[in-house]
């Protein structure tokens, strides 16, 4: 427990704390004068360009103020003269803007989202998951004790949801049931989504859906063309297999697709289907998911219409994929399997958070060079080259990403998960906040989760026009990916359309070793 290694370091402190306290304050100020230093050092390397040119503007201006009016008319009879340069000039200039136009990417606009929020009914508080454990009879003492522990060092809280047909006693997991959980979730996120963007279905040209472990047949997207009627020359993909980064290869795809298909709108659904997938086994490492994966899905509305963008959200900016699945050991370390007794699970590794890390790594270098501003790649490339001239003595240096972006969306995967990256990154609590907040209230609903956490920073009302928000997210394969934001305007919580429109005043909760500090909204 953290409690106990905090006394203990305490209890060690103890004995000198006069000499502990003289050797913090010069540290403490050197750190104060370093940060105010590489703020001011970030300042003139981002505007270096324009401190370079208001000079430059000045001496143009004060020489164009001293030239003879009798140069200028002179000027002028010799472009009279020379006619035919002129017309090159001019043509060369307008098919070069015209090529350049037809071949620049069309922006993606994200117009507005929806993230499905389950009925109370299917709430699942600790004492209830455990006494359904119990008695369904599936489970032996050490499985239920070790899910137990689990649970409480999660990060999940009380009214996290579970499908309908775990619930009961005995479950009924089947095609039949897990077909309805895909269907409500389903539908339920895109009933929001048109209701709330006034978009017809049948105007939607591209639709992209993504649920690694439920892939039947017709297909889900096969389902929502039949629900919402969806015109026949609809583009429609259905990503099965790939984890919980799925949603952020949904956007990928479909900003490929809104390149080639003019004036669309693209819709990507991401979702998880927990139903028959459930584990019913006693392997240790397959039990994980059964304590950390919970009911969830979200619905984008994507748009390449230039008419769009007043009314649009975000504007994409970057999409970055990182596959790490050369590697065996990074291949297998989320593997569906059958266990001993032939009870088919998804076992996670024990060096998942080791791969993870890896993967980030490349991810991040792959897209430092796109977000980060010239002042940290300066350094970092100064750093590197220090390090090869002096034998790697010299310690790397890792770039501050809090420059690059305003709000963090890192895939709620469990509390190990944000841990790691809060320290990797060199985050604040504040950074994390909406990524743990999410995994309490909802758990991890898989690759939809990065879009609770971006309900949630909406829904404290801190996103403002400009602000970039980074979304990461990590699956199966193994991989790391990301997608980079910018807001287009301030944007604000529509009450009916947000997941947290109950509940967001009673967050952020402080979470101790996995437990709440402060009691749940139906608690109080």
């Amino acid at each position: 427990m953290k409690g106990g290694g905090a006394s203990k370091e305490v209890g060690e402190q103890a004995p000198l704390p006069a000499r502990r306290e003289s050797r913090r304050l010069p540290d403490f100020l050197q750190s104060v004068n370093l940060k105010y230093v590489k703020l001011g050092y970030h300042y003139l390397i981002t505007h270096l360009l324009t401190l370079l040119l208001i000079p430059l503007m000045v001496v143009v201006l004060l020489e164009a103020a001293q030239t003879d009016p009798d140069d200028l008319r002179q000027l002028w009879r010799h472009l009279q003269y020379n006619l035919i340069s002129v017309l090159a000039c001019s043509s060369f200039f307008v098919v070069g803007a015209t090529v350049y136009i037809m071949r620049r990417p069309r922006p993606v606009y994200l117009v507005d989202y929806s993230c499905y929020r389950p009925p109370v009914k299917l709430e699942v508080p600790f004492q209830v998951f455990m006494s359904h454990s119990q008695l369904c009879g599936a489970f032996n003492e050490s499985a239920l004790e070790f899910q137990r522990r689990i649970l409480e060092r999660s990060g999940l809280g009380q009214e996290t949801y579970l499908p309908a047909a775990l619930h009961d006693l005995p479950p009924r997991p089947s095609m039949a049931t897990a077909r309805e959980e895909a269907e409500q979730v389903m539908f339920g996120a895109l009933d929001n989504l048109f209701k709330s963007t006034g978009v017809k279905p049948k105007d939607v040209g591209i639709l992209v859906v993504n649920c690694s472990l439920f892939n039947p047949t017709p297909s889900l997207s096969a389902m929502i063309v039949n629900r919402y009627k969806l015109r026949g020359n609809i583009k429609s993909f259905n990503l099965g297999g790939m984890g919980c980064s799925a949603g952020v290869i949904s956007l990928d795809l479909a900003r490929d697709l809104l390149q080639v298909h003019r004036a669309t709108y693209a819709v990507v659904v991401s979702t998880e289907n927990i139903t028959q997938n459930w584990y019913f086994g006693n392997r240790k490492s397959m039990l994980i998911p059964n304590c950390l994966f919970r009911v969830g899905a979200a619905a984008v509305l994507l748009s390449n219409r230039s008419a769009d963008r007043r009314r649009a959200k975000y504007k994409l900016l970057h999409v970055v994929r990182t596959h790490h699945g050369a590697d065996d050991r990074a291949f297998r370390c989320v593997y569906q399997e059958q266990d001993e007794n032939s009870k088919v699970g998804v076992s996670l590794s024990k060096d998942l958070m080791a791969i993870a890390g890896e993967a980030l790594k490349i991810n991040i270098t792959t897209l430092g060079p796109l977000v980060l501003p010239i002042s940290e790649q300066l350094l970092f490339f100064a750093t590197l080259v220090a390090k090869k001239l002096f034998n790697g003595k010299v310690k790397p240096y890792i770039p501050d990403f809090k420059l690059a972006f305003d709000h963090f969306c890192i895939h709620a995967g469990g509390r190990a998960v944000i841990d790691e990256l809060e320290k990797n990154l060199q985050l604040r609590p504040e950074h994390v906040e909406a990524s743990r907040m999410t995994l309490h209230r909802f758990g991890n609903t898989s690759s939809s989760s990065i879009w609770y956490e971006l309900a949630y920073t909406e829904a404290k009302g801190r996103m403002r026009k400009g602000h970039r928000v980074w979304q990461i997210a990590f699956g199966s394969g193994f991989k790391c990916n990301s997608a980079v934001w910018q807001a287009l305007r301030n944007v604000k919580a529509t009450p009916d359309n947000s997941p947290w429109q109950d509940c967001i005043h009673i967050y952020p909760v402080e979470i101790i070793d996995g437990f709440p500090t402060q009691p749940s909204e139906h608690q109080q």
